[in-house]
């Protein structure tokens, strides 16, 4: 079984299964393989948090929005910053874009943050896409997961330090991260998934 197969017949906490479940789960299968394979050779994962109602949970592909595929559609703020930062830096076809979570935590009109145990449920699909792979996490919860670098995320008005971060990173810059800043990362997470 490959992984988009084993992704489908996931079930990760209580998350929406967008490859799995509505009418157009077997469309975003097939568009998340094909841009896997397209990716199969990119040399960066850059992973976040989770999908977005506007975003992932339509288009089946992380950071991307529908508008972004079809011209039609919704619009989603956090993949438009992310793709057009990409593009600037000449990165699109150097980087895989993933999810710590794949599976969408919210409904059909909201988001909300996932928790503790639907990213430790999520984390194995984003560890294997990371082989042999330099792995750069957009936010503190994706970086805790995967103990690695991380960019700030680009919403609320971090766009400018997000392709900052994203340009230092990828060019090799804070290849490891020092062992006392993952443990800082670490606590940061277990902190703020304690209580959920």
């Amino acid at each position: 079984m490959d992984l988009v197969d084993e992704l489908a017949n996931a079930r990760i906490g209580n998350t929406f299964n967008q490859y799995a479940a509505g009418p157009r789960a077997s469309l975003l299968r097939a568009r998340l393989a094909a841009y896997l394979s397209a990716r199969s050779e990119a040399p960066i994962l850059l992973v976040g948090e989770a999908p977005g109602y506007r975003g992932a949970r339509i288009s089946g592909l992380p950071f991307t929005s529908e508008r972004q595929l079809t011209g039609d559609g919704p619009a989603e703020a956090t993949a438009t910053i992310v793709q057009r930062s990409l593009a600037e830096l000449g990165l699109v076809d150097e980087v895989l874009l993933w999810n710590i979570v794949p599976t969408h935590p919210g409904t059909a009109r909201s988001n909300r943050a996932p928790t503790r145990r639907e990213v430790w449920s999520g984390r194995a699909f984003a560890e294997r896409l990371a082989a042999g792979r330099r792995v750069i996490a957009v936010g503190r919860i994706a970086a805790a997961a995967l103990e690695t670098a991380y960019v700030r995320h680009p919403s609320h008005g971090g766009a400018v330090e997000f392709a900052r971060g994203l340009a230092m990173l990828a060019s090799g810059a804070d290849r490891e991260p020092s062992e006392a800043a993952t443990l800082r990362r670490r606590r940061s997470f277990d902190c703020r998934l304690s209580e959920r």
